[in-house]
């Protein structure tokens, strides 16, 4: 049944993964943010996809967390079961060995705009609406609106949405680095597309590398050198000559090739 909230498809290179819940704006609850895990374990695995798009069903991207999902929880399981959930979730999503576009249709609210955050790219539409206002009803972005926003958009772009309460269109938004791309109304989905089709046509393994070494600079992923490191020793003899000396139960004989 969760899985139906989430939706993979792909064609080609393409992969694209779709919030289904339309009638909640695509907002966010906890079976939602798990069918989203489960999607990019899937699209991440699928060796021809190259690039990720992230859309939601409907007139919207994603309105955010669902108040009804989170409102009744005690502090403790607000803490545990909401905020360290999609902070993992969107950690996947940030993580993904692919380059990904988020696509935003309409509004970007809150959690939804914390999800977007989380791809490389965003491309929206010009009636779309962008903005943190948590504040507004008590509460702080709980999933990296303070942290990795500020630095994807800077802090004073997000000063003036999650403290300052403002709303951005979406050419707003474009002025401050906040969106990469503007399409007209309707033509999200296939400006991001086209812009993933150019991205798809460029060495995918130096692209991948690439993804990684931005993110060690960002401070985005405590992996990627872990990642980069092990895939070039893996090519190396060193990795052969070890493994074969340890079979053997003998010391290891390495020649740096």
């Amino acid at each position: 049944m969760s899985d139906t909230l989430v939706r993979l498809e792909t064609d080609g290179h393409l992969g694209i993964v779709t919030l289904c819940r339309p009638e909640k704006f695509n907002a966010l609850d906890i079976p939602m943010l798990e069918a989203l895990a489960r999607r990019l374990d899937e699209v991440e695995g699928a060796e021809e996809v190259r690039v990720v798009l992230i859309r939601g069903e409907g007139k919207g991207f994603c309105a955010g967390g669902d108040v009804d999902a989170w409102s009744a929880l005690s502090a403790a399981d607000f803490q545990t079961k909401w905020i360290r959930l999609g902070h993992r979730v969107f950690d996947r999503l940030a993580r993904l060995r692919q380059p990904t576009i988020a696509v935003l249709s309409r509004h970007a609210l809150g959690g939804g705009l914390e999800l977007a955050a989380a791809a490389d790219f965003r491309v929206a539409e010009k009636h779309a609406k962008i903005g943190f206002p948590e504040t507004g009803i008590g509460v702080v972005p709980g999933w990296s609106g303070t942290q990795r926003a500020v630095r994807r958009f800077g802090a004073q772009a997000v000063r003036r949405m999650a403290i300052g309460g403002e709303v951005m269109t979406a050419e707003v938004a474009h002025t401050l680095g906040v969106v990469d791309r503007l399409a007209e109304t309707g033509q999200g989905l296939e400006e991001a597309r086209a812009w993933a089709a150019v991205i798809a046509a460029r060495g995918p393994l130096a692209t991948e590398a690439t993804k990684a070494m931005i993110a060690i600079a960002e401070g985005d992923d405590d992996a990627a050198a872990d990642v980069l490191a092990s895939g070039f020793v893996a090519m190396t003899g060193d990795l052969r000559a070890g493994v074969a000396a340890f079979r053997d139960k003998r010391a290891p004989a390495f020649s740096r090739k």
